[in-house]
């Protein structure tokens, strides 16, 4: 025992050498770092282990889930190439530095003032895979420019594009929300139309200018994100509203070939008459429609009947010289129903490699 003490005590005298102290200490720290990662990610909570897994690089821009829900369509005016949107817009992203729920901005909004904007959270909240979330409610007016070259069988898209004010595209970017990142109220109606299934797309915009600011470059990019909700025009509906009108008045126009060639004044004031409604029918259909500087289909079926009715009325002046000798207006009778057949006949071809070309392009 007294052997034991001795040897014990001698142990303990050259444990506290300074060189000794010095290689324990070094030993522990080895053993410290050479501990298996598998025990070292077991102290690590699984939620604070997976968010730093998924964070982004510290060079790489930050990703930006958003998603968006289409509460209400309340106004669409195609004279001022505008309409009227209730959405939901939410963002998920990791960063707490960032806050792009704040920092998004509607790029094109129409009549700014009338717009209400609404925050539905004072601060981003934390989810269960450690990201930070953000909603926000946005009830106002945007604006697009219409394409009606298919007018009335046209298909417009409304649509409302976000950017983020400050970040370009190497700082921050849009990552859609799932398979599905927009979806829309069911229940929705709009007169007159047909709504369809919203889509999101998300695009770069490059601006040529760096708008002042001399700590970026030229022609520098930003992440955007479009949002478009398709609406048509019922095809029956329209197409008795827009072209049932103009067939009648080319019926009546037609007329004027089976009126006697004697009386020269009744058909020609029955094609007059008929001129002046197809003007009248024309200015009515498209006073709501923008004024456009290029033909729209509707224009040209407009334009195929007036050319019928001008040649039918040609037609009628070349013969009103002989309508009152009795021994022509036989002639001229048969004449004109040969007139008849083959300016209606071209007038439906017409409208049908009118359509066609246009529909098809």
């Amino acid at each position: 025992m007294h052997l034991i003490k001795t040897i014990t005590a001698t142990h303990a005298r050259a444990l506290l050498q300074p060189g000794v102290l010095v290689c324990l200490l070094f030993a522990g720290l080895l053993a410290a770092f050479t501990v298996p990662a598998e025990a070292r990610k077991a102290d690590i909570p699984y939620a604070v282990a997976q968010a730093i897994a998924e964070s982004p690089a510290p060079d790489g821009p930050e990703k930006v889930i958003v998603g968006a829900y289409i509460n209400d369509i309340q106004q669409l005016d195609f004279k001022t190439n505008n309409y009227t949107l209730d959405l939901y817009v939410w963002f998920r992203w990791r960063s707490p530095e960032l806050d792009p729920s704040k920092t998004m901005e509607f790029m094109n909004r129409y009549a700014s003032d009338d717009n209400l904007r609404q925050e539905l959270m004072d601060a981003p909240e934390r989810m269960p895979d450690g990201s930070l979330y953000s909603i926000l409610r946005y009830e106002g007016r945007f604006s697009t420019k219409f394409h009606l070259e298919k007018y009335p069988f046209d298909t417009q898209g409304m649509t409302v594009i976000m950017e983020d004010t400050l970040s370009g595209a190497d700082s921050l970017i849009y990552v859609p929300d799932g398979e599905s990142p927009i979806a829309i109220d069911p229940v929705i109606t709009l007169p007159g139309f047909t709504v369809g299934k919203p889509v999101m797309q998300v695009t770069t915009k490059t601006y040529p200018t760096n708008f002042g600011d001399l700590s970026v470059a030229d022609a520098e990019p930003y992440s955007r994100v479009v949002l478009s909700v398709p609406v048509t025009r019922p095809v029956v509906a329209m197409s008795i509203k827009a072209f049932v009108p103009i067939a009648l008045i080319i019926v009546c126009a037609s007329l004027v070939f089976f009126v006697r060639p004697l009386y020269v004044e009744g058909r020609i004031g029955l094609g007059i008459t008929a001129l002046l409604t197809l003007v009248a029918l024309q200015l009515s259909s498209t006073s709501s429609l923008p004024d456009v500087d290029y033909l729209m289909m509707l224009d040209k079926i407009y334009l195929l009947a007036y050319l019928f009715i001008i040649l039918a009325l040609t037609r009628i002046v070349a013969t009103s010289w002989k309508g009152e000798d009795v021994s022509y207006q036989d002639a001229i009778t048969r004449t004109d129903r040969r007139w008849v057949f083959w300016l209606l006949l071209a007038y439906v071809a017409g409208n049908v490699i009118v359509a066609g070309t246009t529909l098809w392009a």
